[in-house]
């Protein structure tokens, strides 16, 4: 079996398993993401393999990490993740990409990403869930965040922080790559909160 095959199995398994933890039926998964209902029994039977954007979609309407949808078995207490490895998200031809490092959902979701934006590259994301919080750290180039209608730049050795509930996109408009790393922190879901 691929990895792919493996991942998409996993998503379905614990999309499902994480939907019945929450009481929610596929009506109100579909209404609470913005996803359709017959996109969620696609993925829950591991017909389809969604984009990284309905993945987002549907944990942060969990209220769990993408981790966590790929793969709920809680490892030791310590979990290394070596060079290379991790789970790759989304990748162009040109070479950027972003790739889930870590995540947890023991005190509330986390997940740590790491970034590479080529020049001209970058990306965007819809609005996460009120409460919703980003810290990045650039190591390479300089970043150019787009938050609502404000763009910062974040120089390699500089951090910032956001409230991640408006639309916010990553960019790189500088002549060499960028690379950053993201820690991202999700309010808990309840079914009824």
């Amino acid at each position: 079996m691929s990895d792919l095959e493996q991942l998409t199995q996993a998503l379905g398994r614990n999309l499902k398993r994480w939907r019945g933890e929450r009481g929610f039926t596929l009506e109100a998964l579909a209404a609470r993401a913005g996803v359709s209902r017959g996109m969620i029994i696609q993925i829950e039977q591991a017909r389809t393999n969604p984009s990284v954007g309905t993945t987002v979609k549907l944990a942060d309407a969990l209220g769990v990490s993408i981790t966590t949808l790929l793969d709920h078995d809680r490892g030791p207490r310590v979990h290394v993740v070596l060079p290379g490895q991790g789970v790759r998200m989304w990748s162009t031809e040109g070479g950027s990409g972003a790739r889930m490092l870590l995540g947890d959902d023991r005190r509330g979701p986390v997940e740590m990403w790491t970034y590479r934006l080529e020049p001209g590259e970058g990306t965007a994301s819809d609005p996460h869930p009120p409460g919703t919080f980003e810290m990045l750290h650039v190591t390479l180039g300089e970043l150019t965040l787009l938050v609502a209608d404000e763009t910062y730049a974040v120089p390699a050795g500089g951090a910032v922080s956001f409230e991640a509930d408006a639309a916010h996109a990553y960019r790189n408009e500088g002549p060499g790559p960028m690379e950053m790393t993201m820690a991202v922190s999700i309010p808990p879901v309840t079914a009824h909160g």
